[in-house]
């Protein structure tokens, strides 16, 4: 049976519950245990309850104590993308000073500027750089990322970063769940031909990323500036014929109606949706698709344009929040900060928030089953943070809390 640990010395333990992602009322809802703790044997939580009573459980088993603080469910973010070389900091210069991130692009910044860099750095460099990033993320309390590729938009370049996430997940702790995203916009040597690098990706690309067996999701892009609805549909079809879950980019920049088509195409998840239309909110509600919203990237981008978050959980939807990590708008690892905004800017409870980067972030990656919350049976992915409650988390900002980290029952950081 294996010998079990007990995590004790908390003063609160907080956690959503279920399989699946909770939307309406039920996102606002969590277990909470004061003196609360954890029982593990190997990588599973074989009981939850008050410390006193798993002592009597179980009363020769080893012993994790807490100097008080909380325990909460390892933070799962939904959306990043980690795999680049170089950053974009006078691209953050140019829009202080007024340019807007279509502009930018539409110089040859933006997505194509991180494509030179990742096109020129060969495997070891994109890995050492991934693995530091990892490592924050772990610091940061999460243990569980969507990684994008997305920055070589040749077959051989985005097979090089898949390869480079494969590796850093036999290397490291942190689970990175890889998504194909060869639609993030076109390359530069397709600018002027974009109808033919939509024939490779359907034709050449998908499919040889899929005999790879490296990517689990396909994402795309879906804008006016790069790949429109019919396009997407096409892209997206041929990737949901292929065995790959599907992931959008929509309704980021403008309303476009991407929504619809993430609901009609039955995606895993929905992201940015800060242009999503009422008509978007209903498709996405009967069709049961996760929003991942990306709360720091309008402030990243100086625009004022919010998610209708308040609207999406009132028709019972089921968000998640996500960082976006990336090198040009959203250069930020903290899901504690973006938990802060959710609630600033999007008028989301405490509660609300640690939902929406545990559970339900996990089920848009369809790993809800095993982790997302601090249940019987569940993988052992838990963070202790040196704050009083859970509502800290929402309340202090730009303070890292955590204190210790821990995956599949193996402590993984402590500070």
């Amino acid at each position: 049976m294996g010998e079990v640990l007990l995590v004790l010395g908390a003063e609160q333990l907080a956690t959503p519950q279920g399989t699946g992602a909770q939307g309406g009322a039920q996102l606002g809802r969590l277990q909470v245990i004061e003196r609360g703790g954890l029982a593990v044997r190997g990588e599973r939580i074989v009981a939850v309850a008050e410390g006193g009573e798993l002592e009597r459980r179980f009363p020769s088993a080893k012993t994790l104590r807490l100097d008080g603080g909380t325990l909460v469910p390892g933070f799962v973010d939904a959306h990043t993308h980690p795999v680049f070389a170089g950053t974009r900091e006078e691209e953050f210069e140019l829009r202080t000073r007024g340019a807007s991130y279509v502009d930018i692009a539409k110089a040859g910044g933006g997505i194509l500027s991180s494509v030179r860099g990742v096109r020129a750095a060969g495997k070891e460099e994109l890995l050492a750089l991934l693995l530091r990033r990892l490592e924050r993320f772990l610091e940061l309390g999460t243990t569980t990322i969507e990684a994008k590729t997305g920055y070589g938009l040749t077959f051989e370049d985005e097979l090089k970063c898949l390869e480079v996430i494969d590796q850093a997940n036999r290397s490291q702790p942190v689970e990175c769940v890889p998504t194909f995203l060869g639609a993030h916009d076109y390359p530069p040597e397709f600018r002027e031909r974009p109808e033919a690098y939509v024939d490779l990706l359907v034709e050449d690309m998908l499919p040889r990323i899929a005999e790879t067996g490296l990517a689990r999701y396909c994402d795309i892009f879906t804008e006016s500036h790069v790949f429109g609805l019919d396009d997407s549909r096409r892209i997206l079809e041929r990737a949901r014929e292929l065995g790959f879950g599907l992931r959008l980019h929509v309704d980021q920049l403008s309303q476009l109606g991407g929504a619809q088509l993430a609901a009609d195409l039955g995606a895993a998840s929905a992201d940015h949706l800060e242009y999503c239309s009422a008509e978007g909110i209903e498709a996405l509600a009967e069709a049961r698709v996760v929003p991942v919203l990306c709360p720091l990237v309008p402030l990243y981008l100086r625009i004022d344009q919010e998610a209708p978050a308040r609207r999406m959980i009132d028709a019972g939807l089921a968000p998640a929040l996500a960082t976006d990590f990336n090198p040009g708008s959203c250069m930020a690892q903290s899901l504690a900060e973006v938990m802060s905004f959710g609630a600033l800017r999007y008028s989301m409870s405490a509660e609300e928030c640690l939902n929406a980067v545990t559970l339900n972030a996990a089920a848009s990656l369809s790993l809800a089953d095993e982790r997302g919350s601090l249940e019987v049976g569940k993988r052992a992915d838990f963070v202790h943070l040196d704050q009083p409650n859970y509502r800290h988390l929402c309340y202090e900002l730009t303070r890292n809390p955590v204190r210790t980290v821990a995956i599949a029952g193996k402590v993984a950081f402590e500070r």
